[in-house]
């Protein structure tokens, strides 16, 4: 079975460009098989940071939150003789 398709069309600088072309000589595949490896890479990672992003607002939405001074008490203790311990 055959997977419908959409040719998506888009302006890339000209440096990038050949860095496509580049790897798709280096590996042996197509300019096209190249773009969409990049492609599903990009749509994988921003799924995920929106992902992260919505745990995170559900988390303070809970109240599972770390005080800003805690936090700030930490980091400037860090590099020191004492370091505090890792708020929690």
């Amino acid at each position: 079975m055959t997977t419908a398709t959409k040719v998506l069309t888009a302006h890339v600088p000209l440096p990038l460009a050949d860095k496509v072309d580049q790897m798709a000589s280096r590996l042996e595949r197509s300019r096209g098989w190249i773009m969409k490896q990049a492609l599903s890479a990009w749509i994988a990672m921003q799924e995920e940071r929106d992902r992260l992003t919505q745990e995170a607002l559900a988390d303070v939405d809970a109240g599972r939150v770390i005080d800003h001074q805690a936090v700030q008490e930490w980091a400037e203790s860090l590099g020191t003789d004492k370091p505090l311990p890792v708020p929690r």
